[in-house]
C-alpha cells in the first residue's frame, strides 16, 4: 500500500515539531512526521535540571565528534545532536536566546532576502509565552513558555555577577531579548511550569491529536527521491518522496505537495549529499551518484566555542554541595512533587552579552553564569566550593565543512569546523579571556571569590592564552549554517530566501542549517522562529506584518547607521 501524504518532514526536532504543527492545524493537508529516534518522557529530558544526562546518552542524541581540529592541537570535540522528539530541544541547556537585531539584518546582507529583524521579530513573539506578558518585543500566548527560571533567588553570587559587570562599567539590561541585548542581566530559559519546553511538548504533542499527522519514530532515513520533470514548460528535478528504513526494511513515502528536510544542522547537510544533491568532489569521493551540483551544500559551516572560567567560593553557596546522590534525590523529589526548586531549573540564571573591542556594533562575547564549578557531564570540577562562567566569542570568522565519506545513511559524516583559524578570532580569544578576568575581579565579586582554578593568574601573555584556550575550549553545540539562504549569484547559497533547495523543485530544508551567519547567542529560539516564518511560506500564507521597533546599538553607530529601524539613545 502506498505511502502518500502532502508534505514529509524529515526531523521532529527543534524545526520539524514546529511544521508538523502549523501544516497540520487547518486540518486541510496531511503530514508525515519521520524521526529517528523515539519518546522524550524520560525525567532525565523533562527536569531541567537534568540537562547533561540526554546530551551524553545514545539514546537520545547523535554522538558525533568532529576530525582532529588544525587550530586546537588536533583535538576531537564532541557534538550532540537530538536524536529523539523535540530533537536538540529536548537535549540542550535550555537558554532562550534570540540573538541581536543585527544578526537578522546580517543574514539580509548575506543574500537571505526578507530575513531582516522587522519580519522575524513577529515569528519570534508568535512563537513564545513569556511568564512576565508580552509587549513589543516578547509574545504572551505562543506554544513555547519562557521564564527567568527562579528569578536569581535562590543564589546571591548571580545577582553578584551581574553587579560586577555594572562594577566594570558594561551596561545593565533588563531584557537581552528585547530593546537592549547589551549588557548583565538574568537570564531565560524554555521552561514552562518547571518543565522543559522543548518543541516536542510545546507543539507536537497538540498536533499528534489531529488525524491528519501521521508519526513514524525510529526510521533512518537513506534519501529524497527525485524526479526529472518535463511537462508543462519545466524542466529539471522535483523531489517526490523519501526513502527510509523502519525496523530493518525499506520503505517510500510519496509527497503530493513538497519533501522538507528538518534533520538538523549535521542531519540536513547528510541527507541531501546522501540523495546526490551537493558537491561533485564529495559525492565522488563516498560513491553517490551526482544527481544536482551545490556546492554549498555542507559548506560554511559555523559553531561557537566556550571555556569554563572557575574560581573557588569564600561562602559555601554554591550548587557544588548539591551534587552527591542524596541531595540530587531530594531535588528530584521536589520537582517531581511540585515542579519547583533546584529541579526546575538549568541554573544559568544570569547572563552577558558585551563587545570585545570598540567599532563593533553590537556584542560579540557571551556569558553564561553558573553558581557551581562542574564539568558539563554534571560531575563537580574539584572539591569543595566554586562558581564559573561559560564565556565565549560568538561571531567566528572560521568555517568548517560536512561531508559524508559513504553512500551508506548509517555512516557518520565528517565534521571539521576549522575552529580558530583565523588571526581575529585569536585576537577575539584573547580579549575574551582578559575582559573575564577583569569582570570577576570587581568588588561586587570580593566576598566570594576565592582562588582562580582556571585559566590560571598565569595565564596572561597572548601565547599563553592561545595554548590554554586550544587545550581547554569546548564546542557549545551549536552547529549551524551548512544549507545556507543566500542569493542567486552566491556560489556558496544552497537554498533561496523561502527555504527552497535551489535547482529542485518541491525540496525545502528548514531548520539551523539555513541560517547565513550563526547569531549572537544560543540557537534554539532563532530555530523556532525559522521554522514558524517557514510554515507561512510553505503554506502560501501572508506573512506576518513587519515590527519596526527601536533597538539599543552602540553608540558610536547610533549616528553611523539606523540599522533600517528608529535608535533610542543609548
Amino acid at each position: 500500500m502506498e505511502q502518500r501524504y502532502d508534505y514529509i518532514i524529515v526531523g521532529a526536532g527543534s524545526a520539524g515539531c514546529v511544521l508538523a504543527d502549523r501544516l497540520t492545524e487547518s486540518g486541510e493537508h496531511s503530514v508525515l512526521l519521520l524521526e529517528a529516534g523515539g519518546t522524550d518522557k524520560s525525567i532525565f529530558i523533562q527536569m531541567p535540571t537534568a540537562l547533561s544526562y540526554p546530551m551524553n546518552t545514545e539514546k537520545y542524541a547523535w554522538q558525533f565528534e568532529t576530525e582532529q581540529e588544525p587550530g586546537l592541537d588536533g583535538r576531537e570535540l564532541h557534538c550532540p545532536r537530538g536524536k529523539v522528539l523535540g530533537g536538540s530541544s529536548s537535549i540542550n541547556g535550555m537558554v532562550y536566546v534570540r540573538g541581536h537585531a543585527c544578526d537578522f539584518d546580517q543574514w539580509e546582507e548575506e543574500g537571505a532576502a526578507g530575513w531582516n529583524y522587522q519580519a522575524c521579530l513577529p515569528y519570534f513573539r508568535r512563537a513564545e509565552s513569556w511568564n512576565k506578558g508580552g509587549d513589543e518585543y516578547r509574545g504572551d500566548n505562543g506554544p513555547v513558555g519562557t521564564c527567568n527560571g527562579n528569578d536569581m533567588e535562590l543564589n546571591p553570587l548571580y545577582q553578584a555577577f551581574i553587579d560586577a559587570g555594572k562594577d566594570a562599567g558594561y551596561p545593565e539590561t533588563n531584557d537581552y531579548n528585547g530593546y537592549q541585548q547589551e549588557g548583565f542581566g538574568t537570564m531565560h530559559m524554555t521552561v514552562d511550569k518547571g518543565v522543559r519546553a522543548s518543541t516536542s511538548n510545546a507543539y507536537l504533542r497538540r498536533a499528534l491529536k489531529r488525524s491528519n499527522l501521521t508519526l513514524k519514530k525510529g526510521i533512518v532515513a537513506r534519501r529524497f527521491l527525485l524526479e526529472t520533470q518535463d511537462s508543462e514548460g519545466l524542466s529539471g528535478l522535483k523531489a517526490v518522496g523519501v526513502e527510509f528504513e523502519k525496523s530493518g526494511n525499506t520503505q517510500v513515502a510519496v509527497a503530493n505537495k513538497e519533501v522538507i528536510s528538518s534533520a538538523g544542522s549535521i542531519g540536513s547537510v547528510q541527507l541531501l549529499q546522501l540523495s546526490g544533491i551537493g558537491p561533485k568532489t564529495v559525492l565522488e569521493k563516498a560513491g553517490v551518484e551526482l544527481k544536482h551540483e551545490l556546492s554549498g551544500v555542507g559548506e560554511n559551516l559555523q559553531d561557537h566555542l566556550e571555556v569554563y572560567f572557575q574560581y573557588h567560593c569564600n561562602e559555601p553557596i554554591t550548587l557544588n554541595s548539591k551534587l552527591g546522590l542524596v541531595s540530587k534525590g531530594i531535588i528530584g523529589a521536589e520537582w517531581i512533587l511540585t515542579r519547583k526548586g533546584l529541579g526546575a531549573t538549568n541554573h544559568f540564571e544570569s547572563c552577558a552579552f558585551i563587545r570585545s573591542r570598540k567599532g563593533l556594533k553590537w556584542p560579540n562575547i557571551q556569558y553564561h553564569f553558573l553558581p557551581a564549578a562542574m564539568r558539563y557531564d554534571g560531575q563537580a570540577a574539584f572539591d569543595g566550593h566554586g562558581f564559573q562562567v561559560h564565556v565565549g566569542p560568538n561571531k567566528p570568522e572560521s568555517r568548517g565543512t560536512v561531508a559524508i565519506t559513504s553512500a551508506d545513511p548509517h555512516a557518520k559524516p565528517e565534521i571539521i569546523f576549522n575552529y580558530i583559524s583565523t588571526e581575529q578570532d585569536r585576537q577575539d580569544w584573547r580579549d575574551c579571556i582578559r575582559l573575564t578576568r577583569e569582570i570577576l575581579s570587581q568588588p561586587a565579586m570580593d566576598v566570594y571569590r576565592g582562588e582562580e582554578i582556571q585559566p590560571g593568574l598565569s595565564v596572561t601573555s597572548d601565547e599563553a592564552i592561545d595554548e590554554w584556550v586550544k587545550q581547554n575550549v569546548e564546542s557549545a553545540y551549536h552547529p549551524s549554517c551548512g544549507c545556507k539562504m543566500g542569493a542567486d549569484d552566491d556560489p556558496m547559497a544552497v537554498l533561496d530566501e523561502e527555504c527552497r533547495v535551489r535547482g529542485i523543485d518541491n525540496l525545502r530544508v528548514v531548520d539551523s542549517s539555513v541560517f547565513p551567519v550563526i547569531p549572537n547567542g544560543n540557537l534554539n529560539a532563532p530555530t523556532i522562529m525559522v521554522a514558524e516564518r517557514a510554515s507561512d511560506l510553505i503554506l502560501g500564507k501572508p506573512m506576518l506584518r513587519e515590527q519596526d521597533v527601536p533597538v539599543w546599538i552602540a553608540p558610536e553607530w547610533q549616528e553611523k547607521q539606523r540599522i533600517n529601524k528608529p535608535v533610542r539613545e543609548a
